[in-house]
């Protein structure tokens, strides 16, 4: 959960709505989901065009930073080493969400509201008509409504293949979790951020919490993947990046024993940026994806965003329109 997004773009402040908004929610639903332990952004160069560039966007959106000299990251996080790294943006109150707890929470409190949850597949058949005015589901049932939102993640490509397609594809991402020395609490959640490398590759990670061991993670977009039958095994080519990188960066974590192993995967656009528009044949169909690896983190804020967006009829923010894939192409 951060705002260090680079110069010129809506996902700062989209942030910044968020962290109010998760924060709101946790009060509401006695839950916490957001850990505001601290994100480090770790720059590689002085003048890096990208990272200078996130400091006024985090200023201008009012999410609180610190411009670290690699003296000083040095002096706070000693268990790193920053060899490559010439300075950092800290954001003291950003963190990392716990996703499967923090949608448990918004289902249970949709619920609470008076909302009706059920889990079932929308059936194959031809969503791009423009006069859908049921979805038939795998139960045998239909669901009617004036207003379809359709927030699929990697399967929207599939439902919509003639608007979407290939504008949206599930890359495989893998995820490691790596124990930590015996009575060593210097990599736990009490003494060191969220960080992220930003330089090629483009590692992240998150401390040890909940007893999972230290996770890291490439960010570099993986094979295209299958979210459905895919197998959810890491490659081993991966698995010895992230323990390379993990020696150099945490020397003391240098031959840590690995714990666990996730295969997650990301609704990739080509630009990396969000869907939320009209289906251009059914002005009452909205169609919502594309998180591309960062999407989760906005949920209470884009879903604010679209509740206007569908019940008000206000058009949608042109840098997320399907339109933009068709003037690139």
């Amino acid at each position: 959960m951060r705002g260090t997004y680079g110069p010129d773009q809506p996902y700062t402040a989209l942030a910044a709505r968020a962290l109010r908004l998760w924060t709101a929610n946790e009060r509401k639903w006695k839950r916490k989901l957001l850990h505001r332990i601290g994100v480090l952004w770790m720059a590689a160069g002085p003048d890096d065009a990208w990272e200078a560039g996130s400091l006024e966007m985090l200023k201008e959106s009012k999410i609180p930073y610190l411009r670290l000299a690699r003296r000083e990251l040095t002096k706070r996080w000693p268990q790193i080493n920053f060899e490559g790294i010439d300075w950092g943006v800290f954001e003291p109150h950003s963190g990392y969400l716990l996703a499967r707890s923090s949608c448990q929470a918004v289902v249970e409190g949709f619920v609470a509201e008076g909302g009706t949850y059920r889990q079932a597949a929308a059936v194959d058949g031809d969503l791009e008509s423009g006069d859908m005015k049921a979805l038939p589901l795998s139960d045998g049932s239909q669901l009617r409504a004036d207003r379809f939102v359709f927030a699929c993640g990697p399967w929207m490509g599939k439902l919509f293949p003639r608007t979407i397609g290939a504008n949206i594809q599930a890359t495989k991402q893998d995820v490691f979790f790596f124990g930590t020395p015996a009575g060593d609490q210097r990599f736990n959640e009490d003494q060191l951020p969220v960080w992220a490398d930003h330089r090629q590759p483009f590692m992240y990670g998150i401390p040890g919490n909940q007893g999972r061991g230290f996770k890291i993670a490439d960010d570099t977009r993986g094979a295209v993947f299958d979210p459905t039958d895919g197998e959810r095994r890491v490659s081993d080519p991966a698995l010895q990046r992230a323990q390379e990188y993990l020696g150099l960066r945490f020397p003391a974590l240098e031959n840590a024993p690995l714990v666990e192993t996730r295969v997650c995967q990301y609704e990739q656009t080509p630009d990396g940026g969000f869907i939320v528009d009209r289906h251009p044949a059914a002005v009452h169909v909205w169609l919502i994806g594309g998180g591309s690896g960062h999407g989760f983190k906005h949920g209470p804020a884009l879903g604010e965003l679209v509740a206007k967006l569908v019940l008000k009829d206000v058009e949608t923010n042109l840098r997320w329109a399907l339109t933009r894939f068709s003037r690139k192409s």
